[in-house]
C-alpha cells in the first residue's frame, strides 16, 4: 500500500461496531448504554469525517464523553432561588419538609397500602390517606384531593354544576399563571357563567337578582393575584351563605394558595384560611397544596360531606387523581400541622416567610466579601435593603422586607449570566441596574459561598 493510500485509510471511518469496542469508550457504555453510544459515535463520525481525528480513539472518547455529558444531565437543575420570590412557580414553588420527603422517598422504593385496606384485607380508598388529616386542619366534614387546585375547581364545577349557571362577581373573575381563567375553566366543567354586580363592586342584592331556576351554585374566587383598591365592595360569606342556603344553593370557595394557619402569627399579613371559610359556612372550598401550604403540588377540595362525596364520584376524578408519591409527601406535611408551634423550623415556605429581616442581613454581612472577591473589580458591591414577594399569586401587594447582596457596573446582565452558569445555578434579578441577590430564602450559606471562587463573570 502506497503512502497516499495508508494516509487515506486513516482518514476513512472505522465500523461502529468496532470502534464501540475501543477500551477508551467502555466507561461511556457502562453509563450511557450501548444503544446511545452509538448514536453518539455516528455523530462523532459525521463531525470528523475526513481529518485525523474520526480514527483517533483518545479523540473520540473525549468528544463523546462530552456530548454524553450534555446529553445524561437531567434538565431539571438544582438551583439556589435568590430572586426575592419564596414560592416562585417558575423554580417549583413550595420546598418540601424533611418528613414529607422521607415519605415520597419510602413510597418511591416500596410497594404501599395505596388503595387496600390492610384491616379487612381488601380494597381501600386513596383519599383516605389525606382525608382525615383535611378534616381535622380545616373543622370540614369530608375532603379529597387531585392533582392541582385547577384540576381541584375544575372538578368541584363539574360534579356540582354541570349543564347548570354558577353566579360569580365580576370583580372575582379572575386569570392567573398559565392563562388559568376562572370562564374558561367552568366553560369546560359545562356550565354557565352568570356575571354579577361590576369589577370593583357587587352587593348582595345582584346575587339574590341572579338566582334563577338554572342555578347550580354561587362561588367565590379569591383574588389572590391582585388587589382592586379604592371605591370598592364585595360580598362576604357571613352575608352570601344565608341567602344561598334559604334558596337551596351550595357556595364553592377558591382559596387559590390556601393556608391552614394564621400568617399574623409571624407578622405577615393575613390571608384566609381553609378553616375561616368552612366556619363562615362555605360547602366547598378548594386550595393548593403546594403554595403557602408548603406541600407537593396538590389541589385540596374540603367542605360539606353529600357534595364532597359528589365530587369524589365524578369520573374526572380518576383523571386528575394523585399518586403514591405526592399522597405520601402531602400526609406527612398535613401532619406536621396538628403542632402549630414546629412549623416554622419543619416546614421550608414557612420559614423562609417567617425569617426574621436582621437573620438576612447577618447572613448579607458573612457573604458580602466573598461576594465581592467573585465579582471582581468591574464592579461596585455593597448589601442593600429590598422587599421580596410571597409568590404564585399569594399577597401580591404585600412585600416582605429583605436584604440582597448588589452588584452593579456596566455588564451587569453578563455578572447575571455568570451566576447561572455556576455549578448549582444562582439566579437573582437585575433591578434598577443592579444584580439582586435576596438572601431570604438561602437556607445553604456553606455551598453558595463554597461556589462563589468558580465565578467567572
Amino acid at each position: 500500500m502506497s503512502r497516499a493510500d495508508r494516509a487515506e485509510s486513516a482518514l476513512r471511518p472505522l465500523s461502529i461496531d468496532r470502534m464501540a469496542a475501543w477500551p477508551a469508550l467502555a466507561p461511556l457504555k457502562e453509563r450511557a448504554g450501548h444503544k446511545l453510544l452509538v448514536e453518539t459515535l455516528r455523530a462523532f463520525v459525521e463531525a470528523a469525517r475526513g481529518t485525523q481525528a474520526v480514527a483517533d480513539e483518545a479523540a473520540c472518547a473525549l468528544w463523546c464523553a462530552e456530548r454524553l455529558a450534555s446529553l445524561l444531565e437531567p434538565s431539571q437543575r438544582v438551583v439556589f432561588n435568590l430572586t426575592g420570590t419564596v414560592l416562585h412557580t417558575n423554580l417549583g414553588r413550595a420546598l418540601l419538609a424533611e418528613e414529607a420527603i422521607e415519605a415520597a422517598v419510602a413510597a418511591m422504593r416500596s410497594p404501599t397500602t395505596l388503595e387496600y385496606d390492610l384491616s379487612g384485607g381488601a380494597r381501600g380508598e386513596r383519599d383516605d390517606h389525606v382525608a382525615p388529616w383535611l378534616c381535622r386542619l380545616t373543622s370540614a366534614e369530608a375532603a379529597t384531593a387531585v392533582n392541582n387546585n385547577a384540576g381541584a375547581v375544575l372538578i368541584a364545577l363539574a360534579a356540582l354544576a354541570a349543564g347548570k349557571e354558577v353566579i360569580v362577581s365580576r370583580g372575582e373573575l379572575i386569570e392567573i399563571g398559565g392563562a388559568f381563567r376562572i370562564p374558561d375553566i367552568m366553560a369546560r366543567a359545562g356550565c354557565r357563567l352568570v356575571e354579577v354586580g361590576t369589577t370593583n363592586r357587587t352587593h348582595l342584592k345582584d346575587y339574590e337578582a341572579a338566582i334563577g331556576p338554572e342555578t347550580a351554585a354561587i362561588m367565590k374566587v379569591h383574588p389572590s393575584n391582585y388587589a382592586v383598591q379604592g371605591f370598592t365592595k364585595s360580598v362576604s360569606a357571613a352575608e352570601l351563605v344565608p341567602l344561598a342556603h334559604a334558596r337551596g344553593i351550595p357556595v364553592i370557595e377558591d382559596l387559590g394558595s390556601g393556608t391552614l394557619v394564621d400568617l399574623e402569627t409571624w407578622g405577615l399579613p393575613h390571608e384566609p384560611t381553609a378553616r375561616e371559610a368552612i366556619e363562615a359556612g362555605i360547602d366547598v372550598v378548594t386550595f393548593s397544596g403546594d403554595k403557602l401550604l408548603g406541600g407537593p403540588q396538590a389541589g385540596l377540595i374540603v367542605g360539606k360531606k353529600a357534595f364532597i362525596q359528589r365530587i369524589a364520584k365524578n369520573p374526572l376524578k380518576r383523571a386528575l387523581r394523585l399518586d403514591k408519591v405526592r399522597l405520601a409527601a402531602l400526609e406527612a406535611t398535613l401532619r406536621l400541622y396538628a403542632d402549630p408551634e414546629k412549623l416554622v423550623r419543619r416546614v421550608p415556605t414557612i420559614r423562609a416567610l417567617a425569617r426574621p429581616s436582621q437573620e438576612i442581613r447577618a447572613a448579607a454581612e458573612r457573604l458580602l466579601p466573598a461576594f465581592t472577591a467573585a465579582v471582581g473589580q468591574d464592579y461596585t458591591t455593597g448589601i442593600q435593603s429590598v422587599r421580596g414577594q410571597i409568590g404564585s399569586g399569594a399577597l401580591p401587594v404585600d412585600l416582605l422586607p429583605s436584604f440582597a447582596l448588589a452588584a452593579r457596573g456596566k455588564r451587569i446582565d453578563r455578572l447575571s449570566d455568570a451566576f447561572r452558569k455556576l455549578p448549582v445555578p444562582v439566579i437573582g434579578r437585575i433591578e434598577d441596574g443592579a444584580l439582586l441577590l435576596d438572601l431570604r430564602t438561602l437556607d445553604d450559606e456553606a455551598g453558595f459561598a463554597a461556589q462563589l471562587g468558580a465565578l467567572k463573570p
